[in-house]
């Protein structure tokens, strides 16, 4: 290529013409009406008696380029089409470049000519005719019409430049500046290997980029979450020379935090200081919000500490992540008092601030101060956006209160925003949980006719959907579906399908979709052995599952608590609880920790048998742990003492469970309520009835079934009569 790029060089460069005088044929001038081209085509037609012309030396096209550059610059500007008789100025590099070589020293003239010949069709692109223009523009310090070059020369994916510019086709300064200019392009168009193989080239041949534009290849890595790629570009520079600024830590340090490496950014702030850099409130806020996010809440609000201590200025960007920090880890009353603080200190809530709460209000289902949180938004004059809107109605639509969702959607539009695919991807999720498919199609309809094409998350939320009603031929309609209009499948909609079939198709077709998922370069991760495991044990086969566990450990995966809770909850269903409580013990000995769903399905299998003292003795264990007790493990408690005829015992856990804040539902209230039903106590069962009503809870047919299930036909319809009135 180096002797390629030197030869072709010798022979643009070697081809030098004297200035030639012009003689014009006044015939020539009276027929150039619009371009001198076209014009000169014209002329030549005169003679069609004629043998053909010869080829036209190249002075001929010097002469004719120099005198438009001259006299009517406007003319390359022209849509007409090329004579014939010029082609080989458009079509051969060589002849191009021969013709350009006595405009350098005119910038603005040879950028139009290129222009113009740049964009006559049949225009050879060679990377040779873009370097000499670009020499000329740098020469001149025309560099935002080289940045403009630039862009054409990655459009046509002309990487070949980069070479030419190494070989030394220009001057060094010259080919630095331009490889710094394309490094930029790269890297604002997030083109990574591009741009790292551009800052290999310039490392390996000491044309080394400048500090801005390494900054820009780190950030392109980071945004790709590329750690290992992003250190060697820092250790190269180091090695070579190139001082490090304050943005290029801070690049670093994002990338280190947003993949979870909280100990090595610590470290690179370190190494920051020693080498004299000072840390900026940048610098404090990334960390700050890496911290939060690995859950060391205590330690970010040391940091914000030693900002306020250090003088530098705290914001919203500093706050946010920490209220999300708190929410995460359910610490509501910490989260809302941050506002107060931030306020003291003159940070101003944005509303990305007040996403956030949005966002942990909405988590924790505590609507009613979301939609508080909303309004005080927008009497602050902060607009909402459409996050804001997607927060509030993923709120309402986990709720299962739709009607609530699609008011939100419908005031979303009113205040001009676009509702987004996650928009919709919600909307369809609250239709399917609520089984409602045919809305949930209706609304997907409305999103393409919007221009909102589906992604794979729409599909797999529909194959859910569909596979939760029962409906199989429908969940494989929409796979079907997805796949024809040329959406890939990933590893969660993989997983989502073979749920699907293992509940509602066969184990075989759920094994070929496995192997199809590998085929398309998804190996089974410790979810899809899950996935399977929880299959054979649903329907009985501990045999399999044992031995999926043995190939899940060859694979390399460690099972996790959710595995060891499938296989433990089918031991409980078949009645073998002996060995349930072995596998349980097992599970800790191997440093797993228990879920709640793991004690809460013992609890429920030793509750419901009677056992009550071992029932309650995981209730104790679960708590020592730090897990506290949801509804459901409650329920199964209450129903435990129910079936064993202790009422007030039930009554204690019900009590105690509405002191720690977590509502009984539907399931709570039928259960005490069947058990006074048992023994006679209808007043009681109707004063339970409704307080469920005043509560907010909507009873169902089981709960009816219950309370009329041992009444004779008269105090049914008195009963009857009862019920109606309350409602």
């Amino acid at each position: 290529m180096t002797l390629y790029v030197r030869a072709f060089k010798a022979i643009v460069s070697g081809y030098q013409t004297t200035t030639i005088a012009i003689s014009i044929n006044p015939c020539f001038l009276k027929v150039r009406f619009l371009s001198p081209l076209s014009s000169y085509s014209l002329h030549c037609n005169n003679h069609t008696n004629e043998a053909p012309p010869a080829p036209l030396p190249d002075s001929h096209f010097q002469n004719l380029i120099h005198q438009i550059v001259q006299e009517e610059p406007w003319a390359l500007s022209d849509n007409q089409p090329v004579p014939d008789r010029f082609r080989p100025l458009i079509t051969k590099p060589e002849l191009f470049l021969r013709v350009l070589n006595p405009l350098k020293e005119n910038p603005r003239a040879a950028l139009q000519f290129f222009w113009w010949a740049e964009g006559q069709p049949g225009f050879n692109r060679s990377e040779f005719a873009y370097c000499s223009i670009l020499e000329v523009l740098v020469k001149h310090n025309m560099m935002r019409s080289a940045c403009c070059v630039v862009e054409r020369v990655v459009d046509w994916n002309l990487n070949g430049i980069v070479d030419v510019l190494i070989d030394g086709y220009v001057k060094m300064e010259v080919a630095v500046k331009l490889l710094d200019l394309l490094l930029w392009i790269y890297a604002k168009r997030s083109m990574v290997e591009e741009c790292v193989l551009v800052f290999d080239r310039m490392i390996r041949n000491e044309l080394f980029p400048n500090v801005m534009n390494c900054n820009r290849v780190l950030r392109v890595l980071r945004d790709k979450s590329m750690v290992c790629q992003a250190q060697e570009v820092y250790r190269v520079m180091n090695e070579v020379g190139i001082k490090p600024s304050v943005v290029t830590y801070n690049t670093l340090l994002d990338l280190y935090c947003k993949q979870g490496k909280v100990q090595q950014a610590l470290d690179l702030v370190s190494e920051m200081q020693s080498k004299g850099y000072t840390p900026t409130d940048v610098t404090y806020n990334i960390l700050i919000n890496g911290l939060s996010r690995n859950g060391e809440l205590h330690h970010a609000k040391d940091l914000i500490e030693k900002m306020i201590s250090l003088g530098l200025k705290v914001s919203a960007y500093t706050y946010d992540p920490l209220i999300l920090g708190y929410f995460q880890k359910g610490m509501l009353e910490d989260a809302i008092n941050v506002r107060e603080e931030m306020e003291n200190r003159g940070a101003s809530p944005m509303v990305s601030t007040y996403n956030s709460y949005l966002y942990g209000l909405c988590k924790h289902g505590k609507m009613t101060d979301a939609r508080q949180c909303l309004k005080e938004m927008t009497d602050r004059n902060l607009a909402p956006d459409t996050i804001s809107y997607n927060t509030l109605i993923c709120g309402y639509c986990r709720l299962g209160n739709l009607k609530d969702a699609f008011i939100l959607f419908d005031e979303l539009r009113c205040r001009h925003l676009l509702p987004t695919v996650v928009t919709y991807n919600t909307l369809i999720d609250g239709l399917c949980r609520l089984g409602d498919l045919e809305f949930a199609q209706q609304l997907k309809a409305e999103m393409i006719s919007c221009g909102i094409q589906p992604d794979v998350f729409t599909y797999t939320i529909l194959v859910n959907g569909a596979s939760k009603v029962g409906n199989l031929p429908m969940a494989r309609c929409f796979f079907d579906e997805m796949m024809h209009r040329g959406i890939k499948p990933d590893r969660f909609a993989y997983t989502t399908w073979i749920v699907c079939e293992l509940r509602l198709g066969d184990m075989s077709i759920a094994l070929s979709l496995q192997e199809e998922m590998v085929a398309k370069g998804f190996p089974p991760d410790l979810i899809v052995y899950n996935v399977f495991l929880d299959g054979y044990c649903k329907i009985g086969d501990l045999q399999r599952a044992h031995e999926l566990l043995q190939n899940m450990v060859v694979d390399g995966l460690v099972p996790d608590h959710v595995t060891y809770t499938s296989i433990i909850h089918t031991y409980l269903q078949v009645g073998h609880l002996r060995k349930a409580r072995e596998l349980f013990n097992e599970m800790q000995e191997k440093c797993l920790s228990p879920s709640i769903l793991t004690f809460t399905v013992l609890i429920h299998a030793h509750a419901c048998r009677g056992m009550i003292e071992l029932a309650f003795s995981y209730f104790s264990e679960m708590q020592e742990h730090g897990i506290l007790p949801n509804v459901i493990t409650y329920n199964a408690l209450i129903n435990g003492h129910c079936k064993a005829g202790k009422l007030d015992e039930a009554y204690k856990y019900l009590s105690e469970m509405k002191d720690k804040g977590i509502f009984p539902n539907k399931y709570t209230y039928t259960i005490i309520i069947n058990e006074n039903c048992n023994i006679g106590n209808w007043e009681e069962s109707l004063r339970l009835y409704k307080e469920m009503l005043d509560e907010g809870i909507q009873p169902d047919s089981c709960t009816h079934s219950v309370m009329l299930k041992q009444l004779l036909r008269d105090q049914k319809l008195h009963i009857a009569q009862c019920i109606e009135n309350m409602i």
